[in-house]
């Protein structure tokens, strides 16, 4: 996804001056950073010298928007001041853009949760696809459905949806083996409706999708042929949703409409695989606001 588009930014320079750090310091700091370089390019952004403060705090804001941990957020803005101070170091700008930058306050925000019938209707009318749809249009539905099934199903990270192959998928199982942060594998289970929507794209809609360039172990594919993206999934959702949508709030939706449902914590969290409990907590905290707010709104006397 990054490859030529971070080389306006110097990625490969700058990760050899932190060569000496350890392995997962290296990937975290360079994850964040091409996070922002994608985010930065979408504004025309293409250089180090042409980013200002502004598209730093709009970054920030992004993520913090995108239901990301305070601790999250404050290692991101950890890798863009020591980025930008290598830059300037290097004499790549003038004025340091990220000399003081903090994470933005409001680490106790509730992540977005999107409204189980509203999930239900978008699925629903994906899977109510017609015969006379034209081949590629046909394909494209599939995938779509197929990703918001998989993302919401499994409480995927999108990353993590993008990197799935082929060998990953273990329909007549039921499962899929999936890569998670610190390279962590994790084999979660899938519903019919998942394993349905699998079938359909695979068989029906895969095909229409393949190009020259088209990597062999990729199950969902762009309009170009290659692997699907995270930017990539987003214009799904925005597409799919009548209202911005972004692919982190269906693993919020996930995680609470299970504890909603009366799941234990701690499977709740070996199924998002966090490594900590106390990350999946805020969970916890989402379903008792969901729960005081039906309480108020149905209650007499609430």
């Amino acid at each position: 996804m990054f490859g030529d588009e971070a080389e306006g930014f110097h990625l490969d320079a700058w990760q050899a001056s932190i060569s000496g750090r350890s392995p997962a310091t290296v990937l975290a700091y360079t994850s964040d950073l091409r996070r922002f370089f994608d985010f930065a390019r979408e504004r025309g952004r293409l250089t180090p010298r042409a980013v200002t403060r502004l598209d730093l705090r709009a970054f920030l804001a992004a993520e913090a928007s995108a239901g990301y941990a305070r601790a999250t957020l404050s290692r991101r803005a950890a890798s863009l001041r020591q980025y930008f101070d290598w830059c300037r170091r290097r004499g790549l700008l003038d004025v340091d853009p990220a000399s003081r930058l903090t994470a933005p306050s409001g680490g106790g925000r509730l992540p977005t949760v999107i409204g189980a019938s509203d999930l239900v209707d978008v699925l629903d009318d994906l899977h109510e696809i017609t015969l006379d749809v034209e081949v590629l249009d046909r394909a494209f539905i599939l995938r779509d459905l197929a990703v918001v099934e998989l993302l919401y199903g499994c409480g995927l990270r999108v990353s993590e949806l993008c990197r799935i192959n082929m060998d990953d998928l273990d329909l007549k199982g039921g499962s899929v083996l999936v890569l998670g942060k610190g390279a962590k594998e994790r084999r979660l289970p899938l519903h019919d409706l998942v394993i349905d929507a699998l079938v359909r794209y695979l068989s029906e809609g895969r095909q229409a999708l393949i190009k020259e360039n088209t990597p062999a172990t990729a199950i969902f594919l762009n309009r170009v042929g290659r692997r699907l993206g995270p930017r990539d999934v987003r214009r799904i959702l925005d597409l799919r949703f009548d209202q911005p949508v972004h692919p982190h709030a269906l693993r919020h939706s996930f995680a609470t409409h299970l504890l909603d449902g009366g799941a234990d914590l701690r499977i709740v969290q070996e199924l998002l695989g966090h490594s900590s409990l106390e990350t999946t907590q805020i969970y916890t905290h989402v379903s008792k606001e969901r729960l005081a707010a039906v309480y108020r709104s149905s209650h007499p006397r609430a």
